[in-house]
């Protein structure tokens, strides 16, 4: 059964905090906008938008449950617990909210790692991610502006903040974020 954009509005905002709800306001804001930009369809953008966080308060036994039960991306479990919610949001957008669009479905699961090979609404939720109204982090800025030039120099910016933000905490990188900068990089 699929959802109506406001079923899934209700659903998705109860199970997050208010905060985190503004946030997810923003990405869908800012998601729409990139996607009439950069030419997708702002529907799905908005629609992954939504769903992007949907795990992001699940309890970690319950997103390491859900990886483990569904044999889905087993290597997560070996990095860190942020990145869970990506995977277990994918997968919970198409169980319990009815997205069968693999695109959407797709944009959500690498909305915090990147991938090899980006789709463009892939492009757009993470970029979405990083630059929604509400963020204030040092160089948030610089990816805004980034992002107006191309969703590629955005992403690099957005990956470049991430990874350089991880060394300085002396924290384990994911490599697949870094493939993805790669990836990006090879692209331009």
């Amino acid at each position: 059964m699929v959802l109506s954009r406001e079923e899934l509005i209700q659903a998705v905002s109860a199970q997050m905090p208010a905060k985190r709800w503004k946030h997810t306001q923003g990405v869908m804001e800012s998601a729409v906008a990139l996607a009439e930009k950069y030419g997708a369809d702002p529907v799905k953008a908005d629609v992954a938008a939504i769903l992007h966080d949907v795990a992001k308060y699940w309890p970690v036994a319950e997103m390491e449950a859900v990886i483990r039960d569904n044999n889905l991306n087993m290597e997560l479990l070996h990095h860190d617990k942020q990145l869970w919610h990506s995977e277990v949001g994918a997968f919970v957008a198409e169980r319990d909210y009815g997205v069968s669009d693999s695109e959407i479905i797709e944009a959500i699961r690498w909305h915090t790692s990147g991938r090899v090979g980006m789709s463009l609404l892939d492009k757009i939720v993470c970029l979405a991610d990083y630059i929604e109204p509400g963020r204030d982090f040092p160089g948030v800025e610089y990816i805004r502006e980034q992002a107006q030039r191309s969703l590629e120099e955005g992403l690099i910016a957005g990956f470049d903040s991430t990874i350089s933000l991880l060394l300085s905490q002396r924290r384990v990188i994911y490599p697949l974020t870094v493939l993805s900068r790669n990836d990006l990089i090879a692209q331009l």
